[in-house]
């Protein structure tokens, strides 16, 4: 009985040092990284991410309400333990005990997923370094390449701005299979970018959109199911984008601004004009705003470049005024609370896996499409 005990354990213990051990060899070894990406990581989302997609639902969302479910059981079974130690029966401190052990388990197989399916990609050389498919990698551009490539985004992006069909309140109207025509873009890439190969599960809606509104967020790669999800409250133009975003992390781009990157081209190359859209509004904020700090106080140089027409500016936004009142009718918690807490740990997380700017790397994707329009815009 003591031995079964303590193997129980020993093998959570040895799949938590085998994590710590893994993320050690990827940070010293870029070829383990290198590797790991191109040849195992592959394997995960062509075995359990084709199982996980034969469901309609998020497996992975629900897998996280599951968890926390679970870790709030044990806290108030502790606190309960705890309180009544001396009066309570022999076997609620038993099954106290086996619960907590259980846990102890899907803490260590947690961690063992996390690292294979997240953490290991953080440690991969960066798309600059691994394709050859922009220019010289490391250049560094300047205020005339940063305004060609913005006026050449807004630009698209006017002009597609009065070709859609809207309903009596300006909002877009579109009845195509978004998922569909998202996957077939993100296989058209991957001459480009070999590791885009491959299958790919459909993007699944997050069934709780709302609570993943106050924290902003527009989509989610779950690790543990290998899905990719979106949110369905959002303002249609988002939806694409996302969607492409999500899908290249199934395929190992785990940074966010290459993430971007590949949603942005995915979607530009599209013949739906909604995907070409949504590309242009993916980044014309981050240009727009890195053009403007470039010229500084010069108002005149700023003002002669191609201006966001209003139509363009009114489709920039994260939901609308009625999908926003939903989510606050429906709140639990205030938004802004939730907001500043999801931010914290997403900045958190990303420092944690090497990315020292946190947030502020999902704008780096401007530094891409400078790289990646060098020899065709300038």
């Amino acid at each position: 009985m003591k031995k079964v005990k303590k193997w129980k354990m020993i093998i959570p213990a040895a799949m938590i040092l085998f994590s710590v051990l893994l993320n050690i060899l990827a940070r010293a070894s870029r070829e383990f990284s290198m590797f790991y990406v191109n040849h195992i990581f592959p394997l995960w989302v062509e075995t359990y991410g084709r199982v996980t997609g034969l469901f309609p639902f998020s497996v992975g969302e629900w897998m996280l309400y599951l968890a926390v479910c679970l870790v709030g059981i044990l806290i108030l079974a502790g606190f309960i333990t705890l309180a009544g130690r001396r009066r309570l029966p022999t076997r609620w401190k038993k099954g106290y005990g086996s619960y907590a052990m259980f846990l102890y388990w899907v803490f260590g197989i947690v961690c063992v997923i996390m690292t294979l399916n997240c953490f290991l990609l953080y440690q991969v050389p960066t798309i600059p370094e691994r394709f050859r498919i922009g220019g010289a990698s490391g250049r560094e551009y300047g205020v005339e390449e940063l305004g060609i490539l913005r006026d050449y985004v807004v630009e698209q992006a006017n002009e597609l701005a009065v070709c859609f069909e809207r309903d009596e309140k300006g909002y877009i109207l579109y009845d195509m299979d978004m998922e569909a025509e998202a996957i077939a873009r993100m296989k058209e890439l991957e001459g480009l970018i070999p590791n885009l190969k491959g299958y790919y599960p459909r993007p699944k809606k997050l069934a709780y959109s709302s609570f993943y509104s106050q924290q902003y967020i527009m989509g989610y790669y779950f690790p543990f199911s290998m899905e990719a999800n979106y949110n369905r409250q959002m303002y249609l133009t988002n939806m694409p984008v996302t969607m492409c975003h999500e899908l290249s992390h199934l395929k190992g781009f785990i940074l966010e601004d290459e993430a971007n990157f590949i949603g942005y081209l995915a979607s530009a190359g599209s013949e739906d004009m909604l995907f070409r859209y949504s590309a242009m509004l993916s980044v014309i904020g981050y240009l727009d705003r890195d053009f403007a700090r470039a010229v500084g106080k010069d108002s005149e140089e700023y003002q002669s470049h191609v201006p966001i027409s209003e139509l363009t500016s009114s489709d920039r936004l994260f939901l609308t005024k009625e999908a926003w009142e939903q989510v606050e009718e429906k709140a639990i918690l205030d938004t802004e609370t939730v907001s500043q807490a999801a931010d914290t740990f997403l900045n958190t997380t990303l420092t944690l896996n090497g990315v020292s700017d946190g947030t502020v790397s999902y704008s780096r994707v401007v530094k891409l499409l400078l790289w990646y329009y060098d020899g065709i815009l300038y």
